[in-house]
């Protein structure tokens, strides 16, 4: 897999304004989206939706309706994965992540609706 910039990466997401197929987590505590398949496929990401489906049965992050997930990568590749009720809030969930080759910079996906109904997708695809 070549490494890419962020900024590579949000040009090649940028066009994706809603979804065609929903895919199931295997949690089955959310669905996402073409975009969010499309992010784990080009940077090896499955990993992060992962992590963003097993906090989800955590009753402090259970109870938000909209969810707003930020992947913060520094150079030395360490990473902090964050979520907030909505943005320039206090963080709700801050999980500490000791190496990614995700690429360098800060990424936002969201998490919308309840129970099964919980949708990961990228901000564009609102």
């Amino acid at each position: 897999m070549q490494k890419i910039t962020i900024t590579e990466l949000n040009q090649k997401l940028a066009g994706f304004v809603g979804t065609i197929n929903w895919y199931r987590h295997w949690t089955n505590l959310l669905a996402y989206t073409d975009g969010v398949k499309t992010l784990a496929e080009s940077v090896g990401a499955f990993w992060l939706i992962d992590a963003i489906a097993s906090w989800q049965i955590k009753p402090k992050v259970a109870k938000s309706d909209f969810q707003v997930w930020s992947l913060t990568v520094k150079q030395d590749q360490t990473a902090t994965l964050q979520m907030q009720e909505d943005t320039g809030l206090t963080p709700v969930v801050t999980q500490q992540i000791a190496y990614t080759d995700f690429p360098v910079g800060v990424f936002r996906l969201w998490v919308e609706g309840s129970g099964r109904e919980r949708v990961l997708l990228l901000p564009s695809e609102h």
